[in-house]
């Protein structure tokens, strides 16, 4: 496994913690930006740029707050609570170096999932904390995709727990790293491909979601539509965050896992950012050629996709069973 944290921890264990976590608070809207980019370039548009989503940000921190006279605690309490949480999954996961950081032990590939669940389920409470129709819309959408969707991430992580005999996201990286065999074995590849349809589920690229303000496709937004100011600019970053964590759940531990700083060193960090964002370029350019070429849904069809996606899990386990 390499270095672990048991010696204690030292300065440069320190710095690595904060550098992964910093990595996810400042490069999310450099990915956002980019699949944007994509997004336009591939409708033959010109699109605003990949650092669009910094001065949308800058902008929202300088507007006026407005809150609606309905709101309660809930409102308040779910900006922090899921802008914290992204910022505690990548003391638990692989995000710069391959081996395990002091803070990584405290939860393994299951409590990083729960951690995202928490914040998901706080701004799910403030939809319909609002009052608002269009907020009780998105979160009652946002239910009925979990219901399909957190069984199945359940099953993908039982899939990569029987895969590497442990749901250490740094076990599951050395294991596929060490062994082409594995990785090129049914049951990975199943578990690929569920994940990504997860990957597209959770980052709003079903062809049921849409990022505009069209009542019949919002999800996200009408969520968060009765926010403004700084707290939408806190939910907007943490939702970026989101997208780059499991972007790098599915690169770094999943589909990529090489590229990752070995000994911790300046120039491993520096060479590990440049690799995970040619990562990140190429799956969001998959990720994007799957969303537009798949025709409009109506959102009652919400499921086909979610199914596959359970199904391919369920097949992952039946093939570890048939090794």
């Amino acid at each position: 496994m390499g270095k672990t944290g048991g010696a204690g921890m030292t300065t440069r264990d320190i710095v690595l913690q904060v550098a992964q976590v910093a990595a996810v608070l400042v490069l999310s809207p450099l990915l956002q930006g980019i699949i944007v980019q994509f997004e336009e370039r591939v409708q033959r548009a010109r699109g605003p740029g990949i650092f669009q989503p910094y001065r949308d940000l800058r902008k929202l921190f300088r507007k006026q707050l407005v809150v609606p006279e309905t709101a309660s605690w809930i409102y308040w309490a779910a900006p922090p609570v899921a802008f914290a949480a992204m910022l505690t999954v990548p003391l638990l996961i692989p995000v710069l170096t391959d081996y395990p950081l002091p803070l990584s032990d405290m939860g393994d590939i299951l409590g990083g999932g729960l951690i995202l669940t928490l914040g998901s389920f706080m701004i799910l409470l403030a939809g319909l904390d609002s009052g608002s129709a269009y907020g009780g819309i998105g979160s009652s959408r946002a239910v009925m995709l979990g219901i399909l969707a957190e069984p199945t991430l359940i099953l993908v992580f039982v899939g990569i727990t029987l895969l590497a005999k442990a749901m250490l996201p740094f076990v599951v990286n050395h294991l596929l790293v060490g062994n082409p065999a594995l990785y090129w074995s049914p049951m990975h590849l199943f578990l690929v491909f569920a994940f990504f349809i997860l990957l597209l589920v959770e980052t709003d690229r079903l062809p049921v979601h849409s990022s505009t303000h069209i009542e019949v496709y919002m999800i996200e937004e009408a969520r968060i539509l009765e926010y403004s100011g700084p707290l939408l600019g806190i939910l907007r970053w943490a939702s970026m965050m989101k997208q780059f964590i499991l972007y790098t759940i599915f690169c770094n531990v999943l589909t990529l896992p090489w590229g990752l700083s070995r000994a911790g060193s300046a120039l491993g960090v520096a060479g590990a950012v440049s690799a995970l964002l040619l990562k990140f370029v190429l799956v969001a350019l998959v990720v994007v050629l799957v969303e537009t070429a798949q025709a409009r849904l109506r959102f009652h069809r919400y499921q086909e996709p979610l199914a596959a996606s359970f199904l391919l899990a369920v097949l992952a386990i039946v093939a570890n069973q048939l090794r």
